[in-house]
């Protein structure tokens, strides 16, 4: 098995498309890299932990590759916006491919660099590459929120999914 994370906002949000890949063993919703261990929600809300609100994808090599998860956070996430995700603003939001090796870093980077020349954004994709660091799981009543709370989960994740319609169909 191997690892993925990702960042793209919400983490409530990143869970499902993940978990409907064929090959994909396991997906939590977590924070990684900051400077406080085992740090609540409360306090990465909060901005003071460093952390960024991520998934980390345990896969299969054999069935599904690292390029693959990389395509599908792509349509999952705008690669536009810095400063967040949709409704969720700040840097516990941004938007973050972590790397687990240089294999990895070598596929994020000439993806991105792909994207960006397939010109279908007028603005620079600006997701950042980034070494994978500690990555602590979130609260329970986190995990699978998308199961969980379905209502509150279409209502959070409106203006993603308006934006993904419109610019990945």
């Amino acid at each position: 098995m191997e690892r993925a994370i990702f960042a793209g906002g919400c983490f409530w949000c990143m869970v499902q498309p993940f978990e409907e890949m064929d090959g994909v063993e396991s997906v939590l919703s977590g924070y990684t890299a900051g400077h406080v261990e085992n740090p609540t929600y409360e306090q990465v809300c909060a901005g003071t932990t460093g952390h960024t609100e991520a998934v980390e994808i345990i896969f299969d090599p054999a069935k599904l590759s690292f390029a693959d998860l990389v395509e599908l956070y792509w349509t999952q996430t705008d690669p536009t916006d810095a400063f967040g995700q949709f409704e969720d603003r700040g840097d516990n939001y941004r938007p973050v491919i972590f790397y687990e090796n240089d294999a990895q870093r070598q596929i994020a980077e000439q993806s991105k660099a792909n994207l960006q020349a397939s010109g279908r954004f007028a603005r620079p994709i600006v997701t950042t590459i980034e070494p994978a660091q500690t990555f602590y799981p979130a609260e329970d009543y986190h995990q699978a929120f998308y199961k969980k709370s379905p209502e509150r989960y279409a209502l959070s994740s409106q203006r993603r999914h308006d934006f993904l319609e419109r610019n990945w169909n």
